[in-house]
This record gives C-alpha cells, sequence and structure tokens, in this order.
C-alpha cells in the first residue's frame, strides 16, 4: 500500500538486528518476535514494570493486583476468571453494551457538531470496561476520576523529595476518589446481591473493598486507558487513507477486524514490556541469567520480517505470516501474562469505528499531538477532532 499508511507514531529505529542483546547499561533487550514470544512464554520471570517498586512496599497481608502475581497464584487467578473474556461472552453479553455505548458517543458527536476523538474513545472503553468488571453503581463523574488517577505522566513517589510527596499525595487522593466514587458503591451493591462480574467473583474469593480497588484500577488500565489510544490511531489510520477505509467498511466483521489486527501490529499502544528474570532463561540461543532486567520491544518485534514478511512498515490487513505469528503481533503480550480483554478491545473498537464513519459529512479536523510515556513506550494521541455536518 502506499508509503502514507506507514507508522503514525515515529518510534525511532524498527531494525530488529541481534534479537537479543545486553547493553552497557545492564539491561537485556528482545527485539526479534520469536525471542520475545519465547521470553514472554517462560515461566521464570516476574513483573519488573508498571510501579511494581511501589507494589513491591505493599504489606504482604494485601493481596497483589493480578498484574503483579507470577507462578501459580497467578494462574489459579487467570482460570477463574477467563469466562469473563471469552469470545462467546465477549459475543452475547458485552456487545449489546459496546452498541449502545457506541450509539450514545455518536449522538453526542452529532448534537455538538464536533468534538475530541480521545474524549469519546475514552467514554466507550469506560462504559464498556466498567460493566465487565461491575463498576454500575458509581457516582457521575468517572471520566473526571481516572483522568487524574491516570495522569499525563507517571512521577516516582516517595519522601525525598517536595516532588515525590506531592505525587505521593496526588496519588492518593486521585485512588481515594476512584474508591469512594465508583468501588465503594459497587462493592456495597455487589455484597446485597451477587451479579456475573469481576467484583462478585472477588467478593466470593473473601476480597476486601481496598483489593478490589486494587483490581479494578489495574483493569482500568489495561482495558481504558490503552483501548482510548487504539481507538483513536485505528480511527487516524482510516481518515487518512481512502483505500484502507473503504476496504474497511465494505467489508464483513471478520474483514473489519482484520484491518484493526493489522493496525494494532503496527501501531501496539504499550511498545514495551518489562519483566525481570528469577531463574536462567534461554531464548534464540542467549542465556540470560537469574536477576536481569529484560525490555522486550513489542514495537520492534512486530515488525520482524521472518514472521510478517516483506514490507514490514506497510500496513496489509490479513498478511500471511510465519507460523507462531499472530495478527496483532506482541501486542497484546502472550504467555501467562497475556492481555485477557483482547478479544474485548478490538471488538468495542469496529463497533464504535464502523458507527462512527457511517455518519454523514464526519471530517478529521487537525492531526493528533504524539507523546510518550517512557517506561512502557507507549503513545497518547490527543486533539484528533471530529466534525460532522458543513
Amino acid at each position: 500500500m502506499a508509503e502514507d499508511v506507514a507508522r503514525k507514531v515515529d518510534r525511532g529505529p524498527t531494525a530488529v538486528g541481534c534479537p537479543v542483546r545486553h547493553d552497557p547499561d545492564g539491561v537485556w533487550r528482545i527485539t526479534g518476535y520469536a525471542a520475545g514470544r519465547a521470553f514472554l512464554r517462560a515461566g521464570d520471570t516476574v513483573q519488573a514494570g508498571l510501579g511494581v517498586q511501589t507494589v513491591a512496599k505493599m504489606p504482604p497481608r494485601i493481596r497483589r493486583p493480578v498484574l503483579y502475581r507470577d507462578g501459580p497464584e497467578h494462574r489459579e487467578d487467570r482460570r477463574q476468571t477467563a469466562r469473563f473474556f471469552t469470545p462467546r461472552r465477549v459475543d452475547e453479553t458485552y456487545r449489546p453494551i459496546m452498541e449502545r455505548v457506541a450509539d450514545e458517543q455518536v449522538a453526542r458527536l452529532r448534537a455538538a457538531g464536533e468534538l475530541d476523538l480521545s474524549d469519546l474513545a475514552f467514554r466507550v472503553a469506560i462504559d464498556v470496561t466498567s460493566a465487565v468488571l461491575g463498576l454500575t453503581r458509581g457516582k457521575p463523574g468517572i471520566q473526571a476520576r481516572l483522568e487524574r488517577f491516570f495522569p499525563e505522566k507517571f512521577d516516582t513517589p516517595g519522601f525525598t523529595s517536595l516532588t515525590g510527596v506531592r505525587t505521593f499525595v496526588r496519588h492518593l487522593t486521585s485512588m481515594l476518589a476512584v474508591y469512594w466514587g465508583d468501588v465503594r458503591p459497587a462493592v456495597r451493591d455487589r455484597r446485597a446481591r451477587r451479579r456475573d462480574d469481576l467484583v462478585s467473583h472477588l467478593l466470593d474469593e473473601g476480597c476486601t473493598a481496598g483489593d478490589v480497588l486494587g483490581e479494578c484500577v489495574t483493569f482500568a488500565a489495561a482495558g481504558m486507558v490503552t483501548t482510548r489510544e487504539f481507538i483513536v490511531v485505528a480511527a487516524w489510520h482510516l481518515f487518512t487513507d481512502d483505500a484502507l477505509r473503504t476496504t474497511y467498511l465494505t467489508a464483513g466483521e471478520p474483514g473489519r477486524l482484520a484491518v484493526l489486527h493489522e493496525v494494532l501490529r503496527l501501531e501496539p499502544v504499550i511498545g514495551q514490556v518489562r519483566r525481570r528474570t528469577t531463574a536462567p532463561v534461554t531464548v534464540a540461543g542467549v542465556t540470560v541469567p537469574p536477576g536481569a532486567e529484560v525490555h522486550v520491544h513489542v514495537d520492534v518485534a512486530n515488525l520482524d520480517p521472518d514472521v510478517v514478511g516483506d514490507d514490514p512498515l506497510s500496513l496489509r490487513p490479513a498478511r500471511p505470516l510465519a507460523d507462531g505469528g499472530a495478527a496483532t503481533g506482541l501486542s497484546f503480550g502472550d504467555g501467562a501474562h497475556r492481555c485477557p480483554g483482547s478479544h474485548i478491545a478490538v471488538l468495542e473498537t469496529d463497533v464504535f469505528l464502523r458507527r462512527l464513519f457511517a455518519v454523514d459529512g464526519l471530517r478529521m479536523v487537525g492531526r493528533p499531538a504524539v507523546s510518550f510515556k517512557e517506561d512502557i513506550a507507549g503513545y497518547e494521541l490527543r486533539g484528533l477532532r471530529v466534525a460532522v455536518g458543513r
């Protein structure tokens, strides 16, 4: 396809080079697809990013969110919650919610005439993920509370500097706002009457309201924040590539999902996964020692020509893949910590975008500004406004 459909988000060098290397800073870096997949499937690793230092300081009696657990405990948790994320559950239970929410946001756009797409996308992601979690009895204003909780930049909390103290206080007050506004009402409602959602499951497991809060904010980061960015970047591609937009709008659902899978392979929202080894791990003929910090560069591995073929920077839906290659690359991770909500994220994106691009007179007003969260090599897109009518 045309050159202008290459990555919208410039992430620097894209050559895989040596698939596993040890840099002078002491960090091991994996850029090859097969090596990255093998490492993420290895059992002898633990979380090394996403604020794990703060979680590690929590008292042992406090239940760690699933993102920060590994081994048998993690596997059992994933086994028990798998029913919430099956393709059948997504299609039968969550699809009607997605359609309702998408229609509501499109109606908002029609009424306003012009809105920021990231705002529309965040509202879609919030309402869908809230239904999965069970955060359906909260006070008005959940979007504002989550915006404060997930700031534009992550600082390091602590008490060694004024900045650290301010960061700690801001984080604590934001978390308390989510607790009182969203989690506590859900817990009180589910204690009175269980429902088929994650909050009810956690209460059945004996979790406290604080435990539920930890899990909910973890799922909020995974299911709300990242999906917002994916919706925006996918729309950006569709707005600026006539051929791709025609392919998307004239295809059936499998064809539309193939377009979205390829966009996500090219534009992974989380570009880097950080893990720490607890025992020697051998991938691509290289043994990474225990205690090593390893960064799996998803944004590079997804371009590995040995798996995705020629022209890895072009956008070619349903491109032939080598054995073991996934249509979305490693964008949802792999192994025990593979994102359980992948089906939800892609389907809600499709449900919303299909309705959005069916609006007469829809147009993009200005290109979005791109910023990055360094700890996950993730992008944020703000300022892509959409308008309808004349």
